[in-house]
């Protein structure tokens, strides 16, 4: 890349907790045939070309592991040029420089100390053959700019009145530039605006801003203001049971807007954060705050819609827009837990389990290979793979189902897309992987001594406990089970000797099943029957029914077991239960939050209980994905959308629906690398219809019929 032959340049004086902008003058006095601008920075950048924005990417250069790898964008700047320019790049700390959670001390001050740093060049193809190069170099200049102060947890100040003009010469840094590398992952843009639903009072006297939609991004406002007026709003979730302004859960994030007006009618928004949020609370704002003020601007990874579903059930339609709405909110160049407190983290786990879900709503592949790479390169030198990717967690510790994101995620993208592509780039990070847990065990063949999750936030765990019930060692067991199985078939798609992996499975089985036989959890029996480690898995699929059963029906399972626990039963003719539990409205169950007024998935069944309260204020976030992933379980096993693993891509279609009167249809509706897949049932006199438009064969299997359709459009009926 040319950029490489550009220089790093940094301001020479400590800007504090401002924004510098970095300039460049210069001429095009010719006719231009082509220009282009590379960029990227150490923090986030915003670039203008004569007082234009350059390109749309809002937060860049993205998150990346910075150690080892820095995305550089190209622009097309072609229409924008004039015969005198003025290039203009803002550069704030955003993750680079922001503190992170498990920083402390010395090592915090150290990561908030980081450079600013900018590098670029443009390029200019004339009409007469010649050409023009223009690098970052002591050519270039800086100033303090209107950004006071911007922080990825904390919001942003922005000064309106302050114009740049006092230019000063910048200084080299000397920062590497062979870790910088082509754009890798989608674009973040700004994707929908939502104007407010209400603006309102509280009981409190605390004027607010309720856009009716929990979104990630920020809002812009207009205003008619005089010079120095100031505004200053921060951002909730949800209010309190009495209708007030609650974001308590945000723990020590500010997420807040501070804004110094100049004179007259202007509008604005932060550029260098973001926020998640419903509601802004208004505690400066001059004058009356009406509804056309303000626009909710949600940001996200710009990847194509390609799954659909949609129900007679009023309610599992809420569901299914909660579901997209936690995707994008969380898919801000890589897979967060959650987008408003302080943390906003690459989480691996919640990354595995709703990988597949994902990757039907959304074309994720370019998305996942990205943190995929970023996985890889901040794998430890043993083989371990942390709770975060990026890594910033200070002494992070391998778990199991965290650190199996290393051969799970590699799997889902290549089972949805069919491309061997992603299977080659992390071929080698997840044989690391299996290989250290085998080197790190007390247990030969089992996954014993480790420090874990466990079943994380599971509705069993005693008091006192995050965990849940189920064993430790019986979930790394099983994880352990199944990422040496995946290094197996992929070592074999690729035409790699993986013998020795494949006796690792087979002896991993043999202790499980010699080690557990029995299973105590919801959670152990659906690993034990999904991952196919028990013995007779109809039996132990039975046991889980009647366990649920005898329970009133209710769910006990938590991060890891809820992903699995509908494809354990409906797999084994249990569908009826999976529905039970898919359709409950009390609590613990996917519609609860649907009836408490939840726009996105809650990382907890309960984050608002049946009085108002809330779960904590600890750890209780509104928008997290995780529990999204029964959305996989609707399209494969509800809609019937289904491909095994010896067709990615969906090349061949199982359809094996398992429809419920009590919705009265679904339809299900996938854009695939074959093309589109639209199915639907109904119920209609006793009957149901079905409907499936499918670009490839497809083996229908009904409850009492199976039969083969070619391509094309399909109807028909069972009783």
């Amino acid at each position: 890349m040319e950029i490489r032959n550009a220089q790093w340049i940094t301001t020479d004086c400590d800007m504090g907790p401002a924004a510098p902008v970095f300039r460049r003058r210069f001429t095009a006095g010719k006719e231009v045939s082509q220009a282009s601008l590379q960029i990227t920075a150490l923090g986030v950048y915003e670039a203008e070309l004569n007082g234009r924005r350059v390109g749309d990417f809002v937060m860049a250069p993205g998150w990346t592991s910075y150690a080892t790898r820095l995305q550089v964008q190209t622009y097309d700047i072609t229409q924008m040029l004039q015969e005198d320019n003025d290039l203009r790049v803002t550069v704030g700390p955003g993750w680079f420089r922001s503190p992170m959670p498990g920083w402390y001390g010395e090592e915090k001050k150290a990561r908030q100390a980081r450079p600013c740093g900018l590098i670029a060049v443009l390029e200019i193809q004339y009409t007469d053959g010649t050409a023009q190069r223009i690098p970052t170099d002591e050519t270039w200049s800086f100033s303090e700019g209107p950004i006071r102060f911007s922080e990825i947890y904390d919001g942003e100040t922005f000064d309106a009145r302050i114009i740049p003009t006092d230019w000063q010469a910048v200084k080299p840094l000397d920062w590497p530039r062979d870790r910088l590398i082509p754009q890798e992952g989608e674009t973040v843009r700004e994707t929908e605006r939502i104007r407010p639903l209400r603006v309102f009072t509280t009981p409190k006297g605390e004027r607010m801003v309720d856009f009716g939609q929990e979104v990630t991004g920020y809002v812009a406002f207009t205003v008619d203001a005089h010079a120095g007026d100031p505004i200053y709003f921060n951002h909730a979730e949800v209010l309190d049971r009495d209708g007030n302004f609650y974001n308590a859960n945000y723990r020590s994030a500010k997420a807040e807007v501070r804004y110094t007006c100049r004179e007259g009618v202007q509008t604005w928004h932060p550029k260098m954060t973001f926020f998640g949020f419903r509601y802004i609370h208004l505690i400066n704002w001059p004058g009356e705050a009406r509804p056309e003020n303000f626009t909710a601007i949600a940001v996200h990874s710009d990847m194509k819609r390609t799954g659909f579903l949609e129900s007679g059930n009023a309610e599992l339609n809420r569901l299914f827009s909660n579901i997209v709405w936690g995707q994008r909110g969380n898919f801000l160049d890589i897979p967060t837990d959650c987008p408003q407190r302080d943390e906003c983290l690459g989480w691996t786990g919640d990354a595995q389990v709703f990988i597949k879900a994902a990757s039907y709503f959304y074309d994720t592949e370019a998305f996942y290979r990205k943190w995929l790479h970023d996985l890889a390169a901040d794998q430890f030198p043993d083989g371990g793979v942390g709770s975060v990717a990026p890594n910033v967690v200070y002494n992070d510790k391998p778990s199991a189902a965290w650190g199996d994101a290393a051969t799970i995620c590699p799997w889902q993208v290549y089972q949805t897309y069919g491309n061997t592509a992603v299977l080659e780039d992390q071929f080698d990070s997840m044989k690391k992987w299996v290989n250290y847990i085998t080197a790190s065990t007390t247990t030969p063949n089992l996954w014993t001594g480790g420090t874990h999750f466990a079943d994380w936030l599971g509705l069993d765990a005693p008091s006192g406990s995050y965990k849940g019930s189920s064993r430790e060692d019986l979930i790394a067991t099983a994880f352990y089970a199944h990422s040496a199985e995946l290094v197996t078939k992929t070592g074999k798609l690729l035409g790699k000797d993986v013998s020795r992996y494949e006796a690792l499975h087979r002896q991993i089985v043999s202790a499980f099943r010699n080690a557990f036989p029995e299973y105590l959890t919801q959670t152990e029996h659906a690993l034990a029957v999904h991952f196919h480690l028990a013995e007779d898995l109809q039996k132990t699929a039975d046991a889980l029914a009647a366990m649920i059963r005898a329970d009133g029906t209710r769910l006990r399972t938590g991060f890891v077991g809820t992903p699995y626990i509908l494809h354990a039963l409906s797999d084994h003719g249990h569908a009826d239960v999976a529905w039970d539990l898919l359709l409950r409205r009390a609590y613990p169950g996917w519609l609860y939050p649907v009836t408490k007024g939840a726009t996105t998935i809650w990382e907890h069944w309960d984050g608002i209980r049946e009085d108002g309260s809330f779960w904590s204020a600890d750890m209780n976030s509104f928008n997290h994905y995780a529990y999204g992933a029964v959305a996989d379980w609707v399209f494969e096993q509800a809609a019937g959308l289904f491909h095994d693993e010896h067709h990615p891509g969906f090349t061949e279609l199982i359809y094996q629906p398992h429809p419920d009167a009590r919705i009265g249809w679904l339809t299900a509706s996938l854009h695939t690398r074959q093309g589109l897949i639209r199915a639907s049932w109904r119920y209609e006199d006793g009957k149901v219809r079905y409907e499936l438009k499918t670009p490839v064969a497809a083996q229908v299997r009904l409850k009492d019929s199976r039969f083969t359709l070619p391509p094309g459009k399909h109807v028909f009926w069972e009783a």
